[in-house]
């Protein structure tokens, strides 16, 4: 019986990982041709997707997203503001999309992350359009107080369809928000009621009786595609989108509608054909991250 060459299949390995460096377009090119991804998965398959509510216990909403390594940290919280005089009865969302240097090599400190900005307009866009937050629930008295909603998102790990996993991260928290008791002091002026108040020590009445959630209605889901030559790659890594650079971002909401279609340039022309499989691989990844959000909004009730 031959003894297994382990010398032989270090030196294969090697040599593998070496042809993947030095050329690695016809490395992945090589796989898509068995329609398979060096990660084993189907070229239409997003990774494993997971989402926990309630990670940042100081916040009034928070979750935590990850679509395969790809990581982001979800927090919100709310001040109260004077409203603007176009829209009295109306609250507002501010939302900053944050990359710090440990979530990738390529974003240098002290130096801003050029996909920050854009990914933060893009949410804003996002969230606006789909209507899924109506801003007159942040409204708390016409003309002179609403609740300002800060959305900050913090990148952990950067690799690879930034933008699906940002906007899973929001919708997560916004799902898990709870806007705050309030009421009017002598003043006039709206205070935040404390846990350890219930309110029977104040003059006026709280402005809200008790915490209570968002009514959130076509939830937006996004999902990435690479389009290289007649491929389509669902959810991208970073690796992959650093060699394969025409990207495709589809976002349905849970009726799958069409909230937005984002197509940063690229080499590849987004050809009819293409968009329209690139938006039925997002009808599907839409069940899948419906399912995921009403099963971890189950289990936080249940805890």
């Amino acid at each position: 019986m031959g003894v297994p060459d382990a010398s032989g299949d270090l030196s294969s390995e090697m040599e593998v990982d070496a042809f993947r460096r030095l050329f690695p377009l016809r490395y992945f090119e090589r796989h898509l041709s068995e329609s398979i991804r060096p990660d084993a998965r189907p070229l239409g398959r997003a990774r494993d997707t997971t989402l926990a509510l309630g990670a940042v216990a100081s916040a009034h909403g928070s979750a935590l997203a990850k679509i395969g390594s790809t990581t982001m940290l979800a927090a919100i919280k709310m001040e109260v503001m004077t409203p603007s005089t176009e829209s009295p009865e109306e609250g507002s969302i501010a939302i900053d999309f944050h990359m710090p240097p440990i979530c990738s090599p390529i974003v240098r400190p002290g130096r801003p992350a050029e996909a920050a900005p854009v990914i933060s307009k893009q949410l804003s866009d996002t969230i606006s359009s789909s209507g899924m937050i109506n801003l007159k629930e942040l409204s708390l008295v016409s003309g002179k107080a609403a609740w300002m909603a800060y959305l900050d998102i913090y990148c952990l790990d950067a690799d690879g369809a930034l933008f699906d996993a940002a906007l899973l991260s929001a919708v997560g928290a916004f799902s898990h928000l709870q806007i705050p008791i309030v009421s009017l002091n002598d003043d006039g002026k709206i205070v935040l009621v404390s846990e350890e108040d219930d309110g029977t020590k104040l003059e006026e009445e709280p402005v809200n009786k008790e915490k209570r959630k968002l009514t959130l209605s076509s939830i937006p889901f996004s999902l990435t595609c690479i389009l290289h030559k007649n491929y389509i790659l669902a959810d991208p890594t970073a690796e992959e989108e650093s060699i394969m650079e025409t990207l495709v971002t589809v976002v349905l909401d849970s009726s799958s509608r069409l909230v937005s279609f984002y197509k940063p340039g690229g080499p590849v022309l987004a050809q009819t054909s293409a968009v329209q499989d690139c938006v039925a691989l997002t009808r599907q990844r839409v069940k899948e991250l419906q399912d995921i959000l009403d099963e971890t909004i189950s289990g936080m009730e249940i805890d």
